[in-house]
């Protein structure tokens, strides 16, 4: 992995990429097109079997059968060949929900959890989102941009090639900038492309407890305008949620940062229904998150507004809940899924969106080819990049997986194994897994 990374570095400086040929393809898995999914149109994908991906000056130029490209382009002497062993070779990952610059950990909370107390227990009792904060402010700008660094490498192997990355472990001015400089860091010498996210919305410090409003102060009148002035983040994000921050401090929040040029995105309904996925139609927002709690009122709203929901199995799954947000619900009344990791130390600490599909499948209900549409093409949309990756598709950037299976299947079938052999970013090979010698 770290070769590849030094690798993209050089050929980046020198302003020249070869060509990349990707053949010996069982099968292209692949959404089409360049906006969001929604309906029946999520669960159709193309899928071509015995197929090649040429990659030129770091775009797809063809993408279909090997036969077809011999008959189109003759036999491309001089380019690189990547055999792809018969695998099947589907878009990068895009992980459209993290929150990765984070310093500490909390493993003691995992096992309080196992052991019968709830996330909101543990978080009433100190734990929880400030404990994070509280190690965070102490980590260095130079350390968090190195764990960041260190998860992207897993996520990588994983076959995750863009995602977003969301402050909101600092809760101050300084420790809000910090992250947001550690995420613009990382991002500059690693292969997974990053699109930053100010979440200075995400609980109230200590220090401003008892005076809420001073936070919310600090937020709008400091807080934005620091970041928008350095250039540090797309998006602004808030957690709307009973307890956290009501419908009306979310809203401030968030038109104060559109104001500065950050689009929105929201934390939504993930415990009970606070009226946030109403709020994201209201606004307009790219995406309302987790939705676990939704109301009808609110899918309605959603589905009418073209609001992306970006479900987070992932969630569910380590805090040992039983419910699930009601992705079917959601797609029968024409709301674009897309599906995320939530990477974080408290409620999901994972950087693998392979198990994140596979919980899309068993735990959400959707199709094989719905889940790969949400974790791709319709993640893509949710952060404003669907005209550039998200499908393997002429013209689309060449950020690709090569999966060690027969066809798409198997992202399911196949469960519990990573089977990602090969990433490819902007047509060249940035990771390679290791693969055991056979012997006779």
């Amino acid at each position: 992995m770290t070769a590849g990374r030094r690798r993209r570095g050089r050929l980046a400086k020198l302003g020249r990429v070869p060509d990349l040929l990707i053949h010996n393809i069982s099968e292209i898995a692949s959404p089409t097109g360049t906006t969001a999914r929604r309906g029946p149109e999520q669960g159709r994908v193309w899928r071509i079997a015995d197929a090649e991906v040429l990659c030129r000056d770091g775009r797809i130029a063809f993408a279909g059968s090997g036969e077809e490209r011999r008959s189109r382009l003759g036999d491309l002497e001089g380019v690189e060949r990547l055999d792809a062993g018969g695998g099947t070779v589907i878009p990068g990952f895009v992980d459209p929900h993290t929150h990765l610059p984070w310093a500490g950990s909390r493993e003691q909370e995992f096992a309080q959890r196992l052991a019968g107390k709830t996330y909101m227990e543990i978080a009433a009792a100190g734990g929880g989102i400030l404990s994070t904060v509280n190690a965070t402010r102490t980590a260095s700008e130079k350390e968090l941009a190195a764990r960041v660094s260190e998860r992207l490498d897993w996520m990588l192997g994983c076959g995750t090639t863009t995602a977003e990355a969301k402050s909101g472990y600092g809760l101050s001015t300084a420790d809000e900038l910090k992250q947001l400089r550690a995420i613009r860091a990382a991002a500059a010498s690693h292969p997974v492309d990053l699109v930053p996210t100010l979440m200075a919305a995400h609980e109230v410090p200590p220090e401003h407890r008892e005076q809420r409003e001073r936070y919310l102060d600090l937020i709008c009148e400091e807080i934005i305008p620091a970041v928008a002035e350095q250039g540090l983040a797309v998006f602004s994000d808030a957690f709307c949620e009973h307890g956290v921050f009501s419908v009306d401090e979310s809203r401030r929040v968030l038109v104060a940062a559109r104001a500065h040029g950050m689009l929105p995105r929201l934390h939504a309904d993930e415990f009970v229904d606070s009226g946030g996925a109403e709020l994201a139609a209201e606004l307009g927002a790219l995406s309302a998150d987790h939705l676990i709690a939704i109301s009808e009122a609110g899918i309605d709203a959603m589905a009418a507004a073209g609001i992306i929901a970006t479900l987070l199995p992932g969630t569910s799954f380590f805090l040992m809940k039983h419910t699930y947000a009601p992705a079917r619900r959601m797609i029968d009344a024409g709301v674009p899924i897309a599906l995320a990791t939530d990477c974080n130390p408290g409620s999901s600490f994972t950087e693998s969106m392979p198990m994140v599909f596979v919980l899309a499948v068993f735990e959400l209900g959707l199709s094989i080819e719905e889940a790969l549409t949400g974790a791709t093409l319709n993640a893509a949309c949710s952060l404003g990049l669907g005209e550039r990756i998200g499908s393997v598709e002429s013209g689309k950037q060449a950020d690709l997986v090569v999966l060690d299976a027969p066809n798409l299947l198997h992202l399911a079938y196949h469960y519990g194994v990573n089977l990602v052999t090969t990433v490819v970013k902007g047509g060249e090979v940035v990771h390679r897994a290791g693969r055991r010698e056979r012997t006779a």
